[in-house]
C-alpha cells in the first residue's frame, strides 16, 4: 500500500491506526530563514524586520520550530539573544538547505537555456573563486558550456576589448577604466613558513610578468623604503612563483587570504614595507548582452559579497 492509500485509510478511520503522521513533520525553510536572520542580526526585533514579520510573529515562529525539532535553540543570556549548541547546529544546516533550495529553484527556471559563455580569469584567481562560481553557475544553467581561459588580467582585459572572451575577472590598477571592483584586500609579503629568504640581501623576489600590477607595487614599495633586492625568478604563471616560494628561495607578493598552509606573511619584522591594496575587478565585453552572460555576472558578484564588504 502506498504512503498516499495509507494516509487516505487513516483520515477515513479518523487517525486510529496507530501511525504518527504529523502535519509539518519536516523542517519548515521559512522557519529556518527566520532563524538565521536572528543568528546574523542578534535581535529578534532587527530580524523580524529582515523577513518582513513582527517581533510577536517571529517569536511564535520560533516556538514552533523548537517544537518541530524537540529541542530548546535559544537561551537567556541577559536581554540579547544566545544560541543554545543546539540552536547553533541548526543554523548551520539552515544555512546550508536555504543554499540549496535557492540552487534548486535557479536550476529550474531556466532549464533550456544552452550555449557557450567564454570566462577568463588569472590562474591564481581560477584556483582559488571558480570551483564556487562554477558550482553556483552550473546549479541554475546546467546545460551551457563554460570555457575558462587562464591568462595575465593585462591579456585578458585586451581579449574582453576584442570580444574574444566574454566576461573576465582581472586584478585592477592597470591604468584602464571600465571595470566593477568585486573585491579588495591587502596584498603582503609571502614566504616559507619555516624559511629565512627574507633576511637574505639583496632580497630574492619571486614576481609575475612585466605589466602585472602586482609586480609594480611590489617593486616600488621596495624602491620606496630602500630595501635592496634581486629577481630571482619571474614566471606568467602563479605556480611558478609559489614552486620558488615553497623551495624556501625566495619571497613574493601574495593576497592576504592566500597565505596559508606552508606560507607565512612577512612584514615589519622583516624591515618590509606595506606593499598596498588588491582589487579584482569584472569586466564585460562589449557584445556580451543578455540573460545568459546577466546570469553569470550576477553569480560572480553574489560569489564575492561573501568574501566580506568591499573597501571604499
Amino acid at each position: 500500500m502506498s504512503l498516499i492509500e495509507l494516509d487516505a485509510e487513516r483520515e477515513e478511520r479518523g487517525g486510529s491506526d496507530g501511525l504518527e503522521f504529523r502535519a509539518g513533520a519536516g523542517l519548515d525553510v521559512d522557519l529556518l530563514r527566520t532563524l538565521v536572520a536572528i543568528a546574523d542580526t542578534g535581535s529578534f526585533n532587527r530580524a523580524a524586520r529582515q523577513v518582513f514579520r513582527t517581533p510577536s510573529a517571529v517569536s511564535m515562529q520560533m516556538k514552533k520550530l523548537e517544537e518541530q525539532v524537540g529541542r530548546a535553540l535559544f537561551a537567556k543570556d541577559g536581554r540579547s539573544v544566545a544560541l543554545t549548541p543546539d540552536g547553533e547546529a541548526l543554523v548551520g544546516y539552515g544555512r546550508r538547505i536555504m543554499k540549496l533550495t535557492q540552487e534548486a529553484l535557479q536550476r529550474f527556471r531556466a532549464p533550456g537555456i544552452e550555449g557557450t559563455i567564454r570566462l577568463g580569469t588569472p590562474d591564481d584567481y581560477a584556483g582559488r573563486f571558480l570551483p564556487d562560481i562554477l558550482a553556483r553557475f552550473a546549479a541554475s544553467h546546467p546545460l551551457v558550456e563554460v570555457d575558462v581561459v587562464c591568462q595575465a588580467s593585462v591579456d585578458l582585459m585586451r581579449m574582453v576589448e576584442e570580444n574574444a572572451i566574454d566576461i573576465a575577472l582581472v586584478s585592477a590598477g592597470h591604468g584602464q577604466n571600465g571595470g566593477h571592483i568585486l573585491h579588495r584586500e591587502p596584498l603582503v609579503w609571502a614566504g616559507l613558513r619555516h624559511g629565512c629568504a627574507h633576511e637574505q640581501r639583496p632580497l630574492p623576489l619571486a614576481l609575475s610578468h612585466l605589466g602585472c600590477c602586482w609586480r609594480k607595487m611590489a617593486l616600488e614599495a621596495l624602491d620606496r623604503s630602500g630595501v635592496d633586492y634581486r629577481i630571482a625568478y619571474s614566471s606568467r604563471h602563479y605556480l611558478g612563483q609559489l614552486a620558488a616560494l615553497m623551495a624556501g628561495l625566495a619571497i613574493a607578493p601574495l593576497p592576504q587570504s592566500s597565505v596559508r598552509g606552508e606560507l607565512k606573511a612577512i612584514g615589519d619584522e622583516a624591515g618590509l614595507p606595506p606593499i598596498g591594496q588588491l582589487a579584482i575587478e569584472m569586466r564585460r565585453a562589449p557584445a556580451a548582452a543578455g540573460p545568459l552572460f546577466d546570469a553569470l555576472a550576477n553569480h560572480i558578484e553574489e560569489n564575492f559579497s561573501g568574501y566580506g564588504a568591499v573597501a571604499a
